[in-house]
């Protein structure tokens, strides 16, 4: 064998172990699900082996789903736009922080040292009938009665941000922290007001970290289903509920295939136009 083989096969001996590890955790479990798509459920409750259409065209069909579908799009954008609204502030303030930007960083990544589940449960500690905000309601005489503020799509929302806003503060940040301040002095210097600088450099130059922390909320917000089921009532269930109840409850494995196939396939396209358009880069920053 050639040295010009030997070199070019090296790269890929080097990465067999990863790719191996991704075929095996990731393509193979998703192959399984295509495939158990296709069956079907019998009226015994035995998954029949075969190339069926039923669960695909009841998942297409039935309005049901589409309405579920619909209302987890809905909530996941709410989510992300608030998001944005509050990272960005947050972030900008760690970026132009002066000595103290790894402790507030910290102070950032605490959360993630606390289980998600535990973090969404808290909630009702401080939410509900009995918790921390109608006792002090109730003490200081604002209101007479608890007020029920839990299981509801509001709370969702508020869950939801919760868990995924150091996720945008994350992205926005490493974009503004590669952000010259060289730039907005220059703006001064020419005459613009800070207003004006911010609006027409920073901003703009920030806008690749803000779409990549939007695209990571919307993604995780639109396919988490212990938030809605902690937090929210029967009619606001969200898609990863759906198939949460048809595989987990229902055993009905073929179903819940198709319909986590259909929620890959809607959140898959909105990362491949997101990465038409801007790239992956961006976002493997704030990742890491």
């Amino acid at each position: 064998m050639s040295v010009e083989a030997r070199e070019a096969r090296q790269p890929w001996i080097l990465l067999s172990p990863a790719l191996s590890a991704v075929a095996l955790l990731l393509f193979v479990p998703l192959l399984f699900i295509v495939v158990y798509s296709f069956w079907l459920r019998t009226a015994t409750g035995a998954d029949q082996v075969g190339f069926y259409l039923d669960n695909w065209q009841e998942a297409l069909t039935d309005a049901f789903y589409r309405d579920i579908l619909l209302n987890t799009l809905k909530i996941a954008a709410i989510t992300t736009l608030v998001c944005a609204l509050m990272g960005y502030p947050a972030a900008y303030f760690i970026a132009r922080s002066k000595g103290n930007k790894a402790i507030l960083l910290l102070l950032l990544m605490l959360p993630f040292w606390i289980s998600y589940i535990i973090r969404t449960m808290s909630w009702i500690n401080i939410l509900g009938v009995s918790g921390a905000f109608n006792s002090v309601m109730l003490s200081v005489g604002i209101i007479d009665e608890p007020i029920q503020m839990l299981y509801n799509e509001t709370t969702v929302i508020l869950g939801l941000v919760h868990f995924l806003l150091p996720f945008m503060v994350l992205n926005v940040f490493v974009s503004l922290d590669g952000i010259d301040t060289n730039l907005e002095d220059a703006a001064n210097s020419l005459g613009a007001t800070r207003w004006q600088a911010f609006t027409n450099v920073t901003l703009p130059l920030s806008l690749p970290g803000l779409a990549a922390g939007g695209l990571l909320c919307f993604v995780l917000g639109a396919g988490t289903y212990i938030t809605p089921l902690v937090l929210g009532g029967p009619t606001d269930a969200m898609f990863a509920n759906l198939v949460f109840e048809a595989i987990i409850t229902q055993l009905n494995w073929p179903l819940g295939s198709a319909l986590s196939l259909m929620l890959l396939v809607v959140l898959g396209a909105l990362v491949l136009i997101y990465n038409r358009y801007l790239g992956m880069a961006q976002l493997m920053k704030g990742l890491g």
